[in-house]
């Protein structure tokens, strides 16, 4: 993105005058603090402007936080559990066990990888069957002890490959929807980053769905939908605006219940302060479902799923 190059440009010269300074050069703090102005001016004037596309491509920024940075940066005595007691494990979805401001949560995300091998190895974030299968399994044992799940989604979609379809990629999905939807224990989902498909959907059945501000949600990509129906992958901007992908879009019409705010030029740019914000956020949203009542909980959950999607008449 032009957008992001600009506004990278000068968070990346910050960063270094910002470390020349604690080396003792403090005759550049005006320098800094003059550079920080021109930054906020421009990332605000950017952002503002940014199209459901420019969306888009901050979602799939290779720079943007993945599930395991916010595990490592939000949670403490992360264990996590592997397989799914019938197949293989899929690492494409990380599920474990780990504390949360002291209290014990189950913690359940895709993750895309970094560099090429961990992409192969996490299969870009599309899982197979048994990466589902793992998280019902992993869900129950929250519901057995109590735990309530947080989820993190962020993926293309599900595996669509022979092999996947042969061992029951679409029962996966939707057990892990069924499982979602009666589980006795909270359940707080945010989209951090893509969220496709179905394969985000088996994350997604939840009591309190957040979404950070330049993630994307949507029952196909705008590249998939423009082939199908505009016939030419050169009509994905168009179609992503026609899908209504974007946090703000998916607030209005009621399918999320919380935009969490980035930082100025996308959560890339500014991790750190990313942490911070996601961590009041859920704190936040948690505390809406603590104490209450588990039949009225599922209750309610499955009031929200069925009173969503409505017709507009021209």
């Amino acid at each position: 993105m032009d957008l992001d190059k600009e506004i990278q440009a000068l968070n990346d010269q910050i960063a270094i005058l910002r470390e020349r300074v604690k080396k003792g050069e403090h005759q550049l703090i005006n320098e800094v603090v003059k550079l920080r102005k021109r930054f906020k001016k421009l990332a605000k004037e950017k952002m503002e402007s940014l199209s459901a596309w420019d969306r888009v491509q901050l979602a799939r920024h290779p720079k943007r936080p993945h599930t395991i940075d916010y595990i490592n940066n939000l949670f403490t005595d992360f264990i996590e559990l592997h397989g799914d007691r019938r197949f293989a494990d899929d690492k494409a979805i990380i599920a474990g066990f780990a504390n949360f401001e002291g209290k014990p949560v189950c913690i359940i995300g895709h993750e895309k990888g970094r560099d090429t091998k961990e992409k192969i190895e996490r299969n870009f974030g599309m899982p197979h069957p048994e990466g589902y299968r793992k998280a019902i399994r992993v869900m129950k044992l929250a519901e057995k002890f109590k735990r309530p799940v947080i989820t993190f989604i962020d993926t293309p979609g599900a595996y669509p490959g022979i092999g996947a379809e042969e061992r029951g990629q679409s029962q996966a999905i939707a057990e892990s929807i069924m499982t979602m939807g009666s589980l006795r224990t909270p359940i707080v989902a945010t989209v951090i980053g893509e969220g496709g498909s179905g394969g985000a959907l088996a994350l997604g059945v939840a009591d309190r769905i957040l979404m950070l501000e330049n993630a994307i949600y949507s029952v196909i990509s705008p590249e998939g939908c423009a082939a199908i129906l505009f016939k030419s992958a050169e009509s994905a901007p168009q179609a992503a605006e026609n899908l209504k992908i974007t946090a703000k879009n998916l607030f209005e019409l009621g399918i999320i219940d919380y935009i969490v705010k980035e930082p100025l030029g996308g959560a890339h740019l500014q991790p750190e302060k990313m942490y911070r914000i996601l961590r009041r956020a859920l704190r936040d949203n948690l505390k809406l479902t603590e104490n209450k009542n588990l039949d009225k909980l599922v209750e309610d959950r499955h009031r929200k799923f069925y009173s969503m999607g409505r017709f507009i008449e021209k």
